[in-house]
């Protein structure tokens, strides 16, 4: 579903927006939805990380930690080689 809004921009921030639209390749409505939902998605997940760090969590050293282990467990499977994708 599309909704139809009426917005104003600086001079500026408009001139800057349709250059980058045009270099992706995209309609300046199309950038501007794609740039509004990027910036959302930054704000929850900034959120998100907020109350991860406030939890006490630590969830960056869990990661690696899987990441090593997947390493051991394709080094004893595969010993070494790539895996087939």
């Amino acid at each position: 579903m599309t909704a139809k809004v009426t917005l104003s921009f600086s001079d500026e921030t408009i001139e800057e927006a349709r250059r980058f639209a045009k270099r992706e390749g995209l309609s300046l409505s199309a950038w501007m939805d794609q740039a509004a939902r990027e910036k959302a998605l930054r704000e929850v997940f900034t959120a998100h990380a907020a109350a991860v760090g406030r939890a006490g969590l630590d969830l960056e050293t869990a990661a690696l930690a899987d990441a090593r282990e997947v390493g051991m467990v394709d080094d004893a499977l595969f010993g070494g080689r790539p895996r087939a994708a």
